[in-house]
């Protein structure tokens, strides 16, 4: 199923034709970006590390306290009729839970009834017989706005509150709006490297991985996490830290995460051409295996 509008939502417990699927504007998920979300990707039906994804979806609503009261179960079953209503085994999804309607206040109310929508669109197989949902290599610039930091937001909440990466892009388009890169770099207020606008970085050089670390202004991605701990178990030496952005541009080899672009290497970042590598390679194709094993062997 290609077309947007041929699709169905889950919104509020009831599976819904896009064309119908709306929200009130009193919710406070629109009013004041008062949500959480995760994207997630299915592949061969099965959402991919589910469980690491719910803990993240918890942090993120123990980060603004916000006590929804859906069971876990009953977030894992919306989004499999979702799935199973637009027939799709391989996909991307997401999930977003708001503070539903309250009163017109910036205070949010301790009792919430909260307003909860999946939505899905198809992707390619992944795993070791998939495809990239890229076409090439990254190219990727540094912009001015800088990460917002962890003592005015929470680094590792995933909000509907994106105006920080959504003002990163826009840093890159042209004035007749086409874009000068793939991805926005933005760097923290002390000028080290944090993370793409929806991505995490990670660089190689002298064989070791580097990453940004956790510990800064970068959100935790799930992806990232996983990349990690195959290098751990595959014996390629990792090293987290803060960076500058002559450290990436003398790297080896470099590559961006998310869930739906898993492992993506990058072509050039400001025109310095770096491009991926033995390593990247490598731990893409472990990602692929992991992916395989957990979602394809068993069908």
């Amino acid at each position: 199923m290609t077309d947007e509008d041929d699709r169905y939502y889950h919104v509020d417990g009831e599976i819904v034709p896009a064309s119908e699927a709306t929200v009130s504007v009193d919710d406070r998920g629109f009013r004041y970006g008062d949500a959480a979300f995760e994207t997630m990707r299915a592949y061969g039906g099965t959402v991919f590390a589910w469980e690491r994804h719910l803990e993240r979806l918890e942090a993120t609503c123990d980060a603004l306290s916000l006590a929804h009261g859906v069971t876990d179960a009953d977030l894992r079953e919306r989004i499999d009729a979702t799935l199973a209503a637009n027939d799709l085994a391989d996909a991307y999804v997401r999930l977003s839970v708001t503070r539903g309607v309250q009163p017109g206040k910036l205070t949010p109310q301790p009792e919430v009834d909260p307003t909860v929508v999946v939505y899905a669109k198809p992707l390619p197989r992944g795993g070791l017989e998939g495809d990239s949902v890229w076409d090439e290599p990254a190219t990727v610039r540094t912009v001015e706005t800088r990460r917002t930091p962890d003592e005015a937001l929470p680094a590792g909440a995933k909000t509907h509150n994106y105006l920080n990466g959504i003002l990163a892009r826009a840093e890159l388009r042209n004035e007749d709006g086409t874009a000068t890169a793939d991805e926005a770099l933005m760097c923290d207020l002390e000028g080290h490297v944090a993370e793409g606008a929806t991505s995490n970085l990670f660089f190689v050089r002298d064989g070791t991985l580097h990453t940004p670390t956790t510990d800064g202004d970068v959100l935790a991605g799930i992806t990232r996490e996983i990349v990690l701990e195959s290098a751990a178990e595959n014996g390629v030496p990792t090293q987290e830290g803060r960076y500058d952005l002559e450290d990436v541009l003398a790297a080896d080899e470099a590559f961006l995460t998310n869930r739906t672009w898993e492992l993506r290497p990058i072509a050039s970042l400001d025109d310095r051409e770096i491009g991926g590598g033995p390593v990247t390679e490598r731990l893409s194709r472990l990602y692929d295996e992991r992916v395989e094993r957990a979602c394809y062997s068993s069908r």
